[in-house]
């Protein structure tokens, strides 16, 4: 059954300023969308509840990527087609470039947005883990200003975020490290392209002298939310990469994931392939 199409409203404001004069007059009605690809499957299906739209497409503001010595400045309108594109983010982001690469069809590549991906919330996102890895910050604008959250902590539980009704978010930043971290992806679905992952993982660290000095694991589909690993990250932080750490590190990974059983996937496998994907990324470590 497909959504009657007059019983919704659309929005374009031109400025940045017209969309958050709306949004901030009716806090909450207006639900701001940017690529629309995860909205046209529900309105497609006729499951689309929600009846009032505000399109970003026309904002400026959203869009480009810069690149300061210290960080890349991502606008909530870059499409997953422009990260594959962009020579630092290959260079230095490589995590991001890939979930990019693996997210839907080409032609869903073309239309959704790194910032879609974020506030649409989906535990099972492709570049959330990667973001995670990479101590992200979002900026969010309101009618009062502009402030800057770590991403990690953004997601509360499914479907939140600390974003008010009256908040748009405009950009996602990422600190360029300066040392040299070796990094890992691996997205595990039905298929090898246009599907849901089962397990995400994103992993990186960086060793000295064969001792992990520092590590970030973020993984996708094991939780109410996209997860940063951070009891797995301490108990292999510091260390070497000895079989029994290994062992070790996944058990502590078994008990701070929670995943479920759903019509993708069991959380038995997803636990045991949540486990495989972080002794690969060891073993990666140690070579």
């Amino acid at each position: 059954m497909r959504a009657y199409i007059p019983a919704y409203d659309l929005r374009v404001p031109g400025s940045l300023s017209e969309a958050l004069a709306l949004i901030g007059r009716e806090p909450g009605v207006w639900q701001p969308f940017a690529g629309g690809t995860d909205l046209m499957v529900l309105l497609e299906a006729g499951k689309l509840p929600h009846k009032k739209f505000l399109s970003l497409t026309k904002l400026a503001d959203f869009r480009g990527i810069e690149c300061t010595a210290d960080a890349v400045l991502l606008g909530a309108l870059t499409t997953y087609t422009e990260i594959q594109a962009h020579p630092i983010l290959q260079a230095e982001f490589p995590l991001l470039c890939t979930a990019a690469r693996e997210t839907g069809s080409i032609a869903t590549q073309n239309r959704g947005t790194l910032g879609g991906n974020v506030v649409n919330a989906s535990p099972a996102a492709d570049s959330p883990p990667a973001l995670l890895v990479y101590d992200a910050d979002v900026e969010l604008v309101s009618e009062r200003g502009l402030r800057w959250l770590p991403y990690h902590g953004f997601h509360t539980g499914y479907k939140k975020m600390q974003i008010a009704p009256n908040e748009l978010l405009r950009a996602i930043r990422l600190p360029r490290r300066a040392q040299q971290w070796k990094q890992y992806y691996r997205k595990v679905g039905t298929r090898k392209a246009q599907a849901i992952s089962k397990v995400c993982f994103a992993g990186a660290a960086r060793m000295e002298n064969g001792t992990v000095r520092d590590i970030r694991v973020a993984l996708g589909s094991v939780a109410p939310i996209v997860l940063r690993a951070v009891k797995t990250e301490a108990a292999i932080r510091g260390n070497r990469i000895t079989p029994d750490n290994i062992a070790a590190a996944k058990g502590v990974l078994a008990r701070e994931i929670a995943p479920i059983d759903d019509i993708r996937s069991t959380a038995r496998y997803r636990l045991r392939v949540a486990q495989n994907l972080l002794q690969e990324f060891l073993m990666l470590l140690s070579r």
